[in-house]
């Protein structure tokens, strides 16, 4: 096509030589923009689920149900479907046996997750091991899945029976004090995982026990440093109060809709104090200071921490036996695993116990015989071994199994 044809066109069509750069132009910034919104959806466009909104993705059906709409998906897409935070599609797992091979046989499979915005507000979050990336994610899922082992997992039972033993001699005795369960839990799964993790006991299942005053996991009742007393308030804190979805900050708002504009958008609020931006900025950075002085100073203890059993003894000693996890964990790496270690574990376990409660509840033949079974054991200062919690207990574990299921399907979903 000449150039005369070509403005002979530009006639026809009604667009002048002059607006032609301008046309195309935005042409370009039209597909760029359907690019970058719908780029990601294309990889999991064979996935089922319901129609999209632009721009919002699935959000408007959020706000319409709430927690719930994971439930009524589940119920019309089936087992695994995908959900779109705005820009961002979320493949969901809803069922328990799939969570299992997708979290545990196929976790190796996976090794470069996209981070959710509200992760991506939280630098501390980004470096735990779900979603560190590539050759770093490797080294660290080798080497901390040795940590696992039942082996180990068994060498925790005696610190897990002392929490119950603590949490169990101060429940009022009293049958018109309602009990709430839920913070009964939680505070009980934070105790074990904090030990288990730092090597820590917070003392939160102690009756004497507040946030700021913490016994040490030997039994004595001097009170550990001041950074672990201030690093579980700051946990408490930021797990009970601040949010990391659609009531939390603006930024991650922002980020949901316009995942580029997030960090600009972060960056300019955390510095303005009334801000939520601000409040989790201030929790993330104290978080992290109290998190590298636990490191430092369990580092540096080498003698105590050769016999300790904590994931963040066995980590730092992995550091100095492993040439290849020398430059990987990194102190900053490792705090964020230790959190991560504490974080996930403990609401996960608490939720879990708490809504199999509920459901057992509600069957009072079946609690019944929980009752016998646990009591035909033995006395009740007689804890169990491993060997006893796999055999001496068949319906406790058939009852655990069957409503942990049914927790997954009716109220726990995993993406």
């Amino acid at each position: 096509m000449t150039w005369e044809s070509g403005a002979r066109w530009f006639t026809e069509v009604g667009i002048s030589i002059a607006i032609a750069p301008m046309f195309f132009t935005s042409l370009a910034i039209l597909a760029s923009v359907l690019v970058y919104f719908y780029a990601p959806y294309w990889g999991v466009r064979k996935v089922p689920g319901p129609p999209t909104t632009p721009l919002l993705g699935h959000l408007p059906l959020l706000a319409k149900y709430g927690p719930d709409v994971f439930t009524v998906l589940a119920k019309r897409y089936g087992s695994i479907f995908r959900f779109h935070m705005g820009r961002q599609p979320l493949v969901i797992i809803a069922d328990p046996e799939l969570c299992r091979e997708v979290g545990i046989k196929k976790f190796k499979d996976v090794p470069n997750r996209s981070i959710p915005s509200p992760i991506s507000a939280s630098p501390l979050h980004q470096k735990g091991l779900f979603f560190t990336r590539d050759t770093r994610w490797s080294i660290m899922r080798n080497t901390i899945i040795s940590l696992y082992q039942p082996s180990h997992l068994s060498s925790q039972l005696p610190m897990m029976q002392s929490v119950m033993d603590s949490l169990t001699s101060n429940l009022q005795n009293s049958a018109e004090e309602d009990i709430l369960f839920s913070n009964l839990s939680l505070r009980m799964a934070t105790d074990i995982i904090g030990q288990s993790a730092f090597g820590f006991d917070f003392g939160l299942s102690k009756q004497s026990s507040d946030n700021s005053s913490i016994n040490t996991s030997d039994g004595s009742s001097d009170h550990i440093d001041d950074e672990v007393s201030d690093f579980i308030k700051q946990h408490i804190y930021s797990t009970t109060k601040l949010k990391m979805d659609l009531s939390g900050s603006f930024s991650i708002i922002v980020g949901l809709l316009l995942p580029i504009l997030q960090e600009p958008f972060r960056q300019i609020l955390k510095r303005l104090p009334w801000t939520t931006d601000w409040k989790v900025d201030q929790t993330n950075e104290k978080l992290t200071r109290r998190l590298d002085e636990i490191v430092a100073k369990r580092s540096n203890d080498h003698g105590d921490r050769r016999q300790s059993k904590d994931f963040l003894s066995l980590v730092l000693n992995a550091r100095e036996s492993q040439k290849a996890a020398k430059d990987i964990f990194t102190s900053d790496y490792i705090s964020a695993l230790a959190y991560e270690h504490l974080l996930a574990g403990s609401a996960t376990t608490s939720f879990t116990l708490s809504s199999i409660l509920y459901l057992v509840a509600g069957h009072p033949e079946v609690e019944q015989k929980l009752l016998q079974e646990i009591d035909e054991f033995g006395p009740n200062d007689l804890t169990p071994t491993a060997q006893d919690l796999q055999h001496k207990f068949p319906y406790v574990d058939q009852v655990g199994d069957k409503r942990g299921n049914e927790v997954l399907h009716c109220f726990a979903i995993s993406c």
